[in-house]
Formats: C-alpha cells, sequence, structure tokens
C-alpha cells in the first residue's frame, strides 16, 4: 500500500517528472543574455569569444565521425574470427584508452606529426629528387588537424568499446536463424545485427558526442582558435578574467545542453520505433 503511493511508481525513476531543472536553466541563461545585452564589457567579451564557435564545432563534429569510423572499423576488428586481428584490436583499446587525451594531443603534435612528414619524405624520395614532388615541412601540417586526429584517436579507443557492447547485445539466436536463411556476413549485420544494436548505442555514444564538445577546449593548448583559446587570449590582454571565463562557461553551456536535449529527443523516438516493432 506504501509502496503505490510514492512517485513515480508503477513507471522508470524520474520518468514523467517536469523539467523544473530546464526552467531554472533557461531562466538563468535569459538572465545572462540580458546581461549580456545591455552591458557594453560583457557584449564586447561575447562578441570575441563567440569568435571560436565555428571552430569548436569543426572540431567536434570531424574529429568525433572519423573516431565513429575508426571506432567501428576496431570493435570488427576484435569480433573477427582471426586471433591475430581480435589480439591487435584489443591493444589498441587498451593503449588508447590508458593515455590521457592532453598527453595524446601533445604526442600527435609533436611527435606523431614530424614522424609522419619523416616517413612521407623518405617514401616520395626519388620523386623529390627528380622534382616532381617538394619536400613536406613539418609546419605544413596544420595544429588544427593534428588536434583533429588526436581526438579521433583518443576516443576511438572507448567508441569501440561502446559498438562491441552493442553488437554483442544481440541475441545470437537471430544470427543463426539468419545464417540457416543463407544470409552472408555482410547481410546479417546490415540487415539484422546493426538496426537492432543502434537503439544500444545510440545513447552512450551520444554521451561521447557531448564530451568531446568540452573535451575539444583541450585543443586550445596548441594555440587552435576555439572557443577557450578566444578567451584565453583576451582575459591575458584585459585581465578579465570572471567576465571572459563566465561567458566561455556559458557559451560551452549552450552547446552541451542543447546538444544533449537534441540527441535525447532522438533517442525517444528511436526507443518509441523500437517499441511499435
Amino acid at each position: 500500500m506504501g509502496f503505490q503511493t510514492l512517485p513515480g511508481a508503477g513507471r522508470e525513476k524520474g520518468e514523467g517528472d517536469r523539467p523544473w531543472w530546464l526552467v531554472a536553466l533557461v531562466a538563468i541563461g535569459l538572465g545572462i543574455a540580458a546581461v549580456i545585452a545591455v552591458n557594453d564589457l560583457y557584449a564586447q567579451v561575447f562578441t570575441t569569444v563567440s569568435r571560436g564557435i565555428g571552430v569548436t564545432v569543426f572540431v567536434t563534429v570531424v574529429g568525433f565521425v572519423l573516431a565513429t569510423l575508426l571506432g567501428l572499423l576496431v570493435a570488427l576488428a576484435g569480433m573477427s574470427d582471426s586471433q591475430i586481428v581480435r589480439q591487435i584490436a584489443r591493444f589498441y583499446v587498451e593503449v588508447i584508452r590508458g593515455i590521457p587525451i592532453l598527453v595524446l594531443l601533445f604526442y600527435i603534435a609533436f611527435v606523431g606529426a614530424p614522424g609522419f612528414v619523416s616517413l612521407y619524405n623518405f617514401l616520395i624520395g626519388p620523386l623529390v629528387e627528380g622534382g616532381w614532388l617538394s619536400a613536406l615541412q613539418v609546419r605544413d601540417v596544420s595544429l588544427m588537424w593534428r588536434a583533429i586526429f588526436a581526438l579521433m584517436i583518443g576516443y576511438s579507443a572507448f567508441i569501440a568499446e561502446i559498438f562491441r557492447a552493442g553488437f554483442q547485445s544481440i541475441d545470437r539466436g537471430q544470427v543463426e536463424a539468419a545464417m540457416s536463411l543463407g544470409l552472408n556476413r555482410y547481410q546479417r549485420f546490415r540487415l539484422i545485427v546493426f538496426p537492432q544494436a543502434i537503439r544500444v548505442i545510440f545513447p552512450p555514444l551520444s554521451n561521447d558526442f557531448v564530451a568531446m564538445v568540452k573535451d575539444s577546449s583541450l585543443v586550445s593548448v596548441l594555440g587552435v582558435a576555439d572557443i577557450s583559446q578566444a578567451g584565453k587570449i583576451y582575459a591575458s590582454g584585459s585581465f578579465r578574467f570572471f567576465e571572459t571565463y563566465s561567458i566561455v562557461a556559458y557559451i560551452y553551456l549552450i552547446l552541451t545542453i542543447g546538444l544533449s536535449m537534441l540527441l535525447r529527443r532522438v533517442e525517444k523516438r528511436m526507443r518509441r520505433k523500437g517499441a511499435g516493432r
């Protein structure tokens, strides 16, 4: 009797709650927007810092797309019939997951990029000597792309584990039934495994996407002109640290919360479609 009077009984905890947290956030956001509109200092800070939004969005989207593709390949390699391929995939995942993103950024930028340039110049050496191509310089590899590749590698290991868990969540009997119908491996993956696994994969994958928006701020250590770098430059020149970093936090909150709400809506729609089948 007492359990029936508890709020949320008979449904998932938190399901159906009024989004008062969102009302509070919107009210605070509108208040800050009003301050920016009427205060010249905050307006100037916002204008300056917002110039880095495009770079932040570009680095995040490109880095995440590349990380997703690489993570999918690593996950498929980890489920390969070949033990050697599986061990290589596991080695990659364990090593990359153990390295902090910031360390990976420095390593790719100042070790990986020069190593790549040296290898590239070695491979095209005969063409350079023949005057067909010119040698590549380390400065020709932009810091933005070094940062993107570092985020790609860093996140691909985590995304690979998300894909692996999603694929392995599919009942083995369905795969065996598809095999009995004569479907080849690619057809089983495309028609049976992936459409069901994507509903399991999407929530943690979307969480990683939001996390990359925040972790993209680390690229400022390489001098990439994102939101954090724009704020750092303005604050160091004006000594307005409180105003600058308040606006930086405000912009990141708009990006992450807006993206989280959008992805949550997509997740609910996928869940409803899956329940209707």
